[in-house]
Parts: C-alpha cells; structure tokens; sequence
C-alpha cells in the first residue's frame, strides 16, 4: 500500500468537462487534486465559442488550465466528451502519469475510468451528487463537488469571526449517525473485512477498505472534515491512540468495534 507520502508525489492528469463542470469550484477542487499528487497536466475541454463557458476564462490564466477547443458540429452529440477521452488515451499510452482527475458528472465516461484502472493507473473523479452511479464506482475515488464547496465555505465561517455555521455544513449527531443504517453497515462491513475477531486496526486501514466498497465514501457528506471524527461520532467503535512507532510526535488512532 502506497504511503501519503507517495501519494501526493504522484503525477496527475486533470482532465475537465467544462460542459459538466462550474468555473466556481476550480480553486477548491485543485486543492483537493493536491491531496493525492501533482497536476502535471491541467486542461479543460468546450465549444469556448459559447456564452455559457464565458465563466471559465478568467480562470484559465489564473490557475494555468489549457483550453481545448472542440466545436459543437451535431446538434445532440457530445463531442467534448469525445476530445476529453481522445486526449487521455494519449496521455494514458506516455506512461508519464501515475492518475488521472475526471471533472464531469457524465456517466459517458464511465468506460474510460475503467480502462485507465485496466492499466493500473489511479482515477481520481469529481462531479455533483446527481452524477451516474456506474461513473462513481468505475473510480478509484470519487468526490462530490458540493462536498468540496462546503468544506471551503466552513473554513471561510471559522475564519470570521461572529458567524455562525449553516445548517448545509452543520456536523450530524451521533444518534443521526447510528441511525444512518447504510452508514453504519458500511462501517461495520469494512471492519469486519480487515479485523481478525476481536482486532484493534488503524484508522488508515479502515479508510482504505470503506474506499474499496464505496468509492463515493466522504466524512463531508455528513459534515465532519476528517474520516476520525466521523468515526469518534459514530461510537459504535472503541478507540486508542498510540505515539507512531517511528516517529514518536506523530499519532496513530486505532479502533475496535464494541461489543
């Protein structure tokens, strides 16, 4: 298993449906792309002859996002989607990338997740909570786009002072979590999967397994910035905290489902 280190050394490919995609998340979702590695290559693909792409552009220079220009030449075809997946197939066959970002919520793509997967590369996807179900699961690691606002709109409320936190971002409780049935058996089940009977693991462990099953899995989503403090809310776990074994001033959290 790659370490974090490893992680956010990797070579990344982000790949932008802009028909897809608003220009007003572009700045918290290049940061969250920083999470898992370096956008060697950034580009966003549209009919840039449109009006309605007109927010992008002042995005571009900004954050050193390359336009690809792709007409719209049939009514009804997609044909951004077509130039988006051309493209990655190109940079696919380079061998230079270690993952490749999809910004869309369009299941088109769907296929070419799997194929990127098929060569042992990384899929990192992005895109709202109405995107296709078989899109999410054919990435590595899905996120949604609104997890990513919300999270960018709490940090602005903390850092004012004297505001108060909206009700969209507000932390569930406890008895709001353990009532989450589907929550909970997904917890429960990646637990089982990694835990010998009656097995302390660590919290990376059990982050690693929920991505398997879900790979739409995010703590936002039920307003807690870290997977730890989702976890702590659930308390459907035993906890302890250890020093790092190599590095004394770092911590290691374990847990233990409780009986």
């Amino acid at each position: 298993m790659k370490s974090e280190a490893q992680f956010k050394s990797d070579k990344l490919a982000v790949l932008i449906d802009a028909d897809n995609a608003t220009a007003s998340i572009i700045e918290a979702l290049l940061k969250e792309v920083a999470k898992y590695g370096t956008a060697h290559v950034k580009r966003v693909y549209g009919d840039w002859t449109s009006t309605h792409l007109n927010s992008w552009k002042d995005k571009l220079n900004k954050f050193a996002i390359q336009p690809i220009q792709q007409f719209s030449y049939t009514s009804g075809k997609n044909s951004t989607d077509s130039a988006l997946i051309i493209d990655a197939m190109d940079l696919l066959y380079t061998n230079n990338f270690n993952g490749f970002c999809i910004v869309s919520s369009d299941s088109d793509f769907t296929r070419l997740a799997c194929r990127i997967r098929e060569s042992g590369l990384i899929v990192y996807g992005f895109g709202e909570k109405k995107t296709p179900e078989p899109f999410q699961k054919a990435c590595d690691k899905f996120t949604y786009t609104e997890n990513i606002e919300e999270t960018e709109e709490r940090e602005l409320v903390e850092a004012a002072k004297g505001k108060k936190e909206t009700q969209s971002n507000k932390p569930k409780s406890s008895a709001e979590l353990k009532a989450n049935l589907k929550l909970v058996k997904l917890v429960k089940n990646a637990y089982d999967a990694i835990a010998e009977e009656d097995e302390w693991v660590t919290l990376g462990e059990l982050g690693g397994q929920i991505n398997k099953l879900s790979s739409s899995f995010d703590s936002r989503s039920y307003g807690y910035k870290k997977l730890g403090e989702l976890i702590k809310a659930i308390d459907i776990f035993e906890i302890k905290i250890t020093p790092h074994e190599n590095n004394p001033a770092a911590k290691v959290l374990y847990i233990k489902l409780k009986n």
